[in-house]
Formats: structure tokens, sequence, C-alpha cells
């Protein structure tokens, strides 16, 4: 598995600052080691020899939870940038980095490659993949196209009330962005544009809006683009006027205010 320069030496993981993700709660040893000769490389042909164990805090976890928790940290590790485009991980690596078996990181893996996030590379793991400006400006107009549409008919039936009602979190999404960090301000932005969404009733419409939402906010090959504490704050002070716009049925500022928070974003 190929390792970055400052990463652990162990997963091709940077160091990353604290609370910039949160790791699971580590699953029982007595779970990873029955289930490590099942789930280990040496079964599915991912090499293993040459990455050595970490230390391991050990402590009891929820079986059924492990999987989404796992799941939950990979996509954290990845809008982050510690999982970097072009580098391939390994299942059972990662496993040793969250404490877990390599079980359920293959399967928060395939989940990954069933979004467009990685790609399994036979005999080593899951690459991730490289992502270049096109790519974000197509998944920003495809949002518009979508959502644009939807706003401006839920500005025209939507009460006012309501709308204040999502005042909190676009609050917490400026908070969120003044700490710097762009996975914690990337899960609120997500969850401040599922809630106006919400407001439709179109449960697939969510969905798909939050796919695409969720890929807009993977990293650049080679770090371009990527967004610092300014442009987040920025992209955060844009959900509280929006709202106001929202409040006053002001169509065109409605109109105006999502075409270029889609825009700004890429």
């Amino acid at each position: 598995m190929e390792q970055g320069a400052q990463g652990s030496a162990q997963t091709g993981i940077p160091d990353r600052p604290a609370g910039a993700v949160r790791v699971p709660p580590q699953a029982r040893a007595a779970d990873v080691d029955r289930e490590r000769y099942a789930a280990s490389g040496a079964v599915r042909g991912e090499h293993t020899h040459s990455e050595p164990t970490p230390h391991r805090t050990r402590s009891a976890v929820q079986r059924s939870s492990v999987r989404g928790q796992i799941l939950d940290a990979l996509r954290t590790a990845l809008v982050a940038g510690e999982l970097r485009p072009g580098e391939v991980y390994s299942a059972p690596a990662l496993g040793e980095r969250f404490g877990v078996s390599a079980t359920p990181v293959r399967e928060a893996m395939q989940q990954l490659a069933a979004e467009g996030a990685v790609e399994v590379v036979p005999n080593r793991g899951f690459r991730v993949l490289e992502r270049g400006a096109r790519e974000l400006a197509e998944l920003a107009e495809v949002r518009a196209l979508i959502e644009v549409p939807v706003m401006l008919r839920l500005a025209r039936t939507v009460p006012a009330e309501r709308w204040a009602e999502l005042r909190p979190l676009a609050e917490a999404t400026v908070r969120a962005a003044s700490s710097g960090c762009r996975a914690t301000y990337a899960e609120s932005d997500r969850a401040f544009h599922r809630a106006l969404l919400t407001l439709a009733g179109n449960e697939q419409l969510v969905q798909i809006a939050e796919d695409l939402h969720r890929r807009s906010q993977w990293p650049l090959a080679g770090g371009t683009g990527a967004r610092g504490r300014a442009d987040l704050v920025a992209d955060a002070a844009e959900h509280a006027a929006l709202l106001d716009a929202l409040i006053a049925r002001d169509l065109e500022v409605v109109r105006s205010l999502v075409g270029e928070h889609f825009t700004g974003a890429a």
C-alpha cells in the first residue's frame, strides 16, 4: 500500500488535528481476533504483511453499529482530506487504525465505491478517486437544475414560520464554519440543505440531492480548490440570507442565492 510522506506509518492517513475526525468506538478485542482470519487480506487477497499493527484502545461496542460508525468515520476522513485522492488503502490496515476487523471496513469501503468515492484495486484495497474542477462544476450545475425550481416552488407555498424554524440550523453552519474544520462544516451544511428540501415532501428528491451534495464535498486531486475558514464562513452566511429571502418570498433573490451558492461551493 502506498503511504503519504507525512502520514501514519501503518495506514497512510496523515496525522490529524485533535477533533478533526470522530474515530468510532473500538470493537471488542475478542471479536476482532475471532474475525481476523476469516476477514483478513490473506483470504480476500489483500497484502497485509507490510502493514505493522498499531496500538489499539480496546473497549466494547455494539457490533451491529460498527459498519455505520466506520462508514461515517471514513466519509469524514474523506472530506477532511485524510483519505487522499489517488492513494490506495487496504481494509485490514484501516481496520487496525479503528480497532476493528477488516470486515466492517471492507463493507463501508464498498459502500463508498457504490457512491463513486473510491474504486476497488484487486489484491490491494481501495483507491480514492481523483476528481478535477470540471466534475465539481458539473455537480454544481446538476444541483442547481434540481434544487432551484424546488426552492422557488417552496418559496411560494411554505409559510414564513416554517422557514423561521430552520434558523437554528443556519446558525449552526456559521459556528461550524468558524471552527475552520471542513468535515464539521460539511456535516452541518448538509443538515441545513436536507431540512430545506424535506419541506418538499419528496423523499426521493432528498436522497438524490443528499448524494450530489456529499459528492460535491469530496476534495479535488492535489488539494486544489481546498476551502479555507474564510470561504466556509462566507458560504455559511448565505444560509441566513436565503432564509430571509424565503420568508420574504422574494423569488428573484432566492433564485440568485441558490444558484450562486452552488457555484461558490464548487
